[in-house]
């Protein structure tokens, strides 16, 4: 079997127009050594992971990766009039076509060219076990919850979610040498999360993950590599690359950012004390003492030798902050906390909030009774495509039932929809935020859900997670009284998901 490649990247830098989202990057992914990559949203994941599998072009630096990639962006784009088969039967098509290169070969093996040829298409072939490939695509269907969905149904009629996972069921189903994965596990169920984990976990090749999973990230993932200066910034940056696994990795993330807090707090004192020296070794030494009578010689000869220490004190502490300065730790970045009730105080402390009764939506909701009292949590859970959604868009007041009575009594209904879109993308995420909650008291910069850097930005031109968390922004502001949140974790970061 020929040898599998790693994929290298090495001091990569991108740029969208005048805006930085890469500077120095490393990384280097093993075949059979899982890497997940992660960080704040916004700090370049998505980026980094197209620039890898050469979506995109970076403008400086090196990549070099297997010829056999897959790659999974956020969400699928497939070409205009694509169908939920033609996209599988795309990725069967190169295994199918090695099945039968096999067949043809075999027929002339005494020629030595048609016998290296048959042997290097059989490697190929057993790596990416295409005998198995129509089982796989079939298997990836049913556990990706795609079962039901007509091959004939066109790609852009599909929902996020569903594109997703098609997406992620062709991945599966060609296996190639090398994956490439943008947050897989958005719009999966556990049942799908757990097989693509079996997947995962059985490539022999390179296998490079963004993701904001923890559970997921700590049971495929060997290597983590963060491109988020905030924790490290006395021990590298632009992409820390650390071996153990994420939960190792947490500890000495917690760890780097403490020492570059004490070491950055220990600097600052030190310069405050050679700044006070300065400015009164000049008083401390022999301040304004008058001669005393019969020493007035004695008195110039030893004021010469306190002036030249005076001097020579001064400039030693100006040098040595000249040196400090030069060598100066960076301050760390104040880390994005989100800090605010989700929800309106004071309301609704008593009765029920929700009552459904035989609520029949056809082929997607059957739901005798549901009731939701003030101050309850409730967690709606289910495989892919059982009704989870709609559930909520019934209770949201955006979906009406074919059948069946719907009564909510909160004066404010708020919903975190599992896709977000809004209609201004060149507006910046102030104007949009101002413009949806027209009165609230509450700034977008108060919430620490967007880095101040990002408040003048278009929309358009921020990440996902980005723009999850400005309509989680506008959701919070808005304080409802019943608060719907559809797959909130979906595209934020780990830090903000575990706030939440």
């Amino acid at each position: 079997m020929s040898q599998l490649q790693p994929l290298q990247a090495v001091d990569v830098a991108h740029s969208y127009g005048d805006r930085r989202v890469l500077a120095g990057v490393d990384l280097l992914a093993n075949p059979g050594q899982p890497v997940g990559v992660v960080g704040e949203n916004g700090v370049g994941k998505s980026t980094l992971l197209r620039l890898v599998a050469d979506v995109e072009e970076a403008d400086s630096g090196s990549v070099r990766h297997p010829a056999d990639l897959g790659y999974l962006a956020q969400e699928l784009v497939a070409p205009p009039g694509a169908t939920v088969g033609a996209v599988l039967a795309g990725a069967l098509a190169p295994l199918h076509g090695a099945v039968r290169r096999l067949e043809e070969l075999a027929h002339g093996l005494d020629d030595p060219a048609v016998a290296d040829a048959y042997a290097e298409t059989l490697v190929w072939a057993q790596s990416h076990d295409a005998w198995d490939a129509d089982r796989r695509a079939l298997l990836a269907t049913q556990r990706l919850g795609l079962e039901g969905v007509d091959p004939t149904r066109p790609v852009a009629q599909l929902s996020g979610g569903e594109r997703t996972r098609l997406a992620l069921a062709a991945v599966i189903t060609r296996r190639p040498e090398c994956v490439v994965l943008d947050e897989p596990t958005n719009h999966l169920d556990d049942s799908a999360i757990a097989f693509l984990e079996d997947f995962l976990l059985a490539l022999q090749g390179v296998v490079v993950v963004a993701s904001h999973d923890r559970v997921f990230l700590d049971r495929v993932c060997e290597v983590i590599v963060d491109l988020d200066d905030t924790h490290f910034g006395m021990d590298g940056h632009g992409g820390n690359q650390f071996g153990g696994g994420f939960t190792a990795y947490l500890d000495r993330r917690e760890a780097a950012r403490q020492r570059w807090e004490h070491a950055f707090s220990q600097q600052q004192n030190e310069l405050n004390d050679l700044r006070v020296a300065v400015r009164t070794t000049a008083r401390q030494v022999a301040h304004n003492r008058p001669p005393r009578d019969g020493d007035k010689s004695i008195y110039h000869f030893k004021g010469g030798n306190v002036q030249s220490t005076i001097r020579r004190r001064v400039r030693d502490a100006e040098q040595r902050i000249a040196v400090i300065e030069r060598d100066q730790v960076r301050k760390p970045p104040r880390r994005l906390s989100f800090r605010h009730a989700l929800t309106a105080e004071g309301r609704n402390k008593r009765g029920q909030v929700v009552s459904l009764r035989d609520v029949v939506v056809p082929g997607r909701v059957c739901l005798d009774r549901l009731d939701l009292a003030a101050g309850e949590h409730l967690l709606v859970t289910g495989a892919n495509g059982s009704g989870k959604s709609t559930l909520l868009l019934l209770v949201s007041g955006r979906l009406q039932p074919a059948s069946g009575l719907v009564q909510v009594s909160a004066r404010r209904v708020g919903m975190l929809a599992q896709e977000v879109a809004f209609s201004r993308p060149d507006r910046t995420p102030r104007e949009v935020y101002l413009a949806a909650t027209p009165g609230s008291h509450i700034a977008l910069g108060d919430l620490g859900l967007l880095h101040p850097r990002d408040l003048a930005r278009p929309v358009g031109v921020l990440s996902t997670g980005q723009q999850r968390r400005l309509a989680l922004a506008i959701l919070v502001a808005g304080r409802a009284d019943l608060l719907l949140l559809d797959e909130p974790t979906n595209h934020i970061s780990l830090t903000l998901a575990t706030e939440l």
